[in-house]
């Protein structure tokens, strides 16, 4: 038998840092099988600890550095 890790879905505005409630930007699947998640400062804060009981760790940090898009306005 095998078995295979889907691939972590993207974090979303609606996922939540376990620690202070932030916008989450670090997925931590567990070896116990539970899931953590953590906003940028506490994903930085615990990331030495974290990568000795993680399975995984799903980290979208980068979006943070992200120039934002900006529309422009045809109509002028």
């Amino acid at each position: 038998m095998t078995t295979a890790l889907a691939p972590s879905s993207a974090l979303s505005a609606a996922d939540r840092c376990d620690r202070c409630g932030a916008q989450a930007y670090v997925r931590v699947t567990l070896t116990s099988g539970g899931e953590l998640l953590f906003c940028a400062h506490h994903g930085r804060e615990h990331s030495e600890k974290l990568r000795d009981i993680a399975i995984t760790i799903h980290d979208e940090t980068g979006r943070l550095d992200a120039t934002p898009t900006i529309a422009v306005d045809d109509e002028r």
